[in-house]
This record gives C-alpha cells, structure tokens and sequence, in this order.
C-alpha cells in the first residue's frame, strides 16, 4: 500500500519580503507665500548706477560751460536746420544708392561667372581698404586728373565736353564718394544675408516648379532679411555721422553748419552739443524704425512668437499697477 505524499519543503518557494512602505510625504499648506531669490548684489549694482547716472546728470545740466541757453536759442536755427536737411538726404540718397549698387555686386559675386566675381571682389577689396577721407580727397580732387569729360564717336566729332571741375561740385562729389564707400560694405552685407538662406528650401522650391523670380521674392529674400537687417540699420546710422566727413569739402552738412556758426561767436561748446543732439535724436528714430522692421520679418522664426514690444510691456506694468 502505497504511502500519501509528503510534499516537499523545496517545491513551494518562499514569498518575498514586501518593501517597506515610504513614508507620506507631508501635506503643503495651501496658503504657504513663494518667496524668490533675494539678490542684494543686483541691488546694490543697480543702486550704483543710477547714482553714478544722476551725478552725470547733475553734472551736465548745472555746468555753465555748457551754455545751455546757447544750445536751446539754435537748436532750431534757420542754418542749423538747413544742415540737418542735407544731412538726411545725403544719408538716404547714399544709403539707397549704396544698397543698390551693393545688391548688383552680391549677385555678381555669387554668380557662376569667374569674369564678374573677380571684378566685384576687386571692387570690395579696393574700396573697403581705402580710409573715407581719402576717398572723398580723391574724389574732390579728380580734376586734376581728368580736367575734361567728353564724349566721342567712334567716327565722328565730339558730342559734348565739359570741364570735371564745373561737373563736380562738393555735393556731388560727397554723394560718389560715399556711395562707393557704401556699395562696398552693403555688398557683403547682402551676400552673407542670401547665403544664410538654408540650400535645402532653394532645391525644394526648384522641386515644385516655382520660377527664379518667384523663390526670390517669396523664399530668399523674407530669409535673407533677417541677416541682412541688423548690419544694414548699422550703416545706415554709420552713414548718418559719417556725412560729418564731408565738412572737409565745405558741404554744408550739420556739422559744418555748426562750425560757420561758432567761427563768428566762438561758441564751440554750445554749437557742437546742438549738433550732437540732432545725430542723436535721428540716430534714435533710425534705431526704432529698425526694431520694427527687424520684428516684422522675424515673424514665423521661433515658435514661441514675437515678443512683447517696449510700448506692450509698459503697458502691461501700467495695467497690473492699476488692477493692484
């Protein structure tokens, strides 16, 4: 007879140890204030400088050598004012003329055609190594190497002639020196802001059919102005106070016009601080036009969207400032 199975104590494995139980983390109370980070070397930093800031203040505004009576009675002088005229069309019509004639030269640069890029790097290396000044000495003085301009035809007699000296004028030649001077920085502005635009968009545009002009319009240049901006708004200032140059030639910029005017009351002080605060109130327009412009084709760039503009942020203080 058979005896009944005994089982085993190896065939039934032991159960594991349970882990002991974490502990409940403590409750949060709900009211309990955020506290941030204190910064005292922020502070104390800030402080510094806005001391520093009102003592310059306090200095500028309460030293008579300044003759801020002066300063005021031709800040909007009929002389000073003309001044200001020609330096603003000098600087748009250089700064359009410039971006122009730079445009044909980047495109001469990245074209495939040896001819036309030797020629246009040529012309950047030339221009881009010579000082201004001496560009508009030059220029000022072409006469003497030209003293006449004509035309001739090739089997014929002379359709006009005229003399270089009666052609150039001081004005006209600020405007030829500085264009070229100008031609010649836009060039390599505009070349770096086309070949920032990533290849790989260019041949996808190619892949659907779009035509040349087209990617131009709607791919490249959309693209290209967000690298193209920045450098450019800083020509654009640079091209503002460099026409204080041109008083060399005794063009009646800003700046010269400042100068005739404290030649007969010897107040140099006071005059330049008018010119100073002319370049810096258009400087200031310029820069705010360029922030925009800059914002305007920064759209679409960062997911995260635009940010708030200076006037959107004061606005938004002014209104948390009043709900309080």
């Amino acid at each position: 007879m058979a005896s009944p199975a005994v089982p085993s104590a190896g065939l039934r494995s032991a159960a594991p140890p349970t882990a002991p139980a974490a502990p409940a983390p403590e409750a949060v109370p709900a009211g309990l204030p955020i506290v941030p980070r204190r910064r005292p070397g922020r502070y104390v930093s800030g402080g510094l400088a806005l001391l520093a800031t009102a003592l310059l203040v306090r200095s500028l505004a309460g030293n008579p050598a300044f003759e801020w009576p002066v300063v005021g009675a031709y800040l909007t002088s009929a002389s000073i004012l003309r001044g200001l005229l020609l330096t603003l069309w000098l600087t748009g019509a250089v700064t359009a003329l410039g971006f122009a004639l730079g445009t044909v030269l980047a495109v001469a640069r990245l074209s495939g055609n040896p001819v036309l890029q030797s020629l246009s790097w040529g012309f950047v290396w030339v221009f881009r190594a010579t000082p201004l000044l001496v560009q508009l000495l030059f220029w000022f003085n072409i006469g003497a190497l030209y003293p006449e301009l004509s035309l001739r035809l090739p089997f014929g007699g002379e359709l006009f002639a005229v003399r270089t000296v009666d052609l150039l004028g001081p004005a006209l030649t600020a405007v030829i020196g500085l264009t070229l001077h100008e031609a010649a920085f836009a060039a390599e502005v505009v070349r770096s802001g086309v070949q920032s635009v990533d290849q790989g968009q260019l041949e996808a545009a190619a892949s659907l059919g779009l035509g040349r002009g087209r990617v131009l319009r709607r791919i490249v240049l959309p693209q290209a102005m967000r690298a193209i901006l920045p450098p450019a708004g800083n020509m654009l200032i640079g091209t503002l106070k460099g026409t204080s140059v041109i008083s060399v030639l005794a063009v009646h910029d800003l700046l010269f016009s400042a100068q005739l005017v404290y030649n007969q009351t010897y107040q140099v002080i006071p005059l330049l601080l008018v010119a100073t605060l002319w370049y810096v109130a258009v400087t200031s327009v310029l820069s705010v036009g360029q922030y925009y412009l800059e914002r305007h084709f920064a759209r679409g760039a960062t997911r995260a969207g635009l940010p708030p503009t200076p006037w959107q942020r004061a606005r938004a203080v002014v209104r948390r400032a009043v709900g309080r």
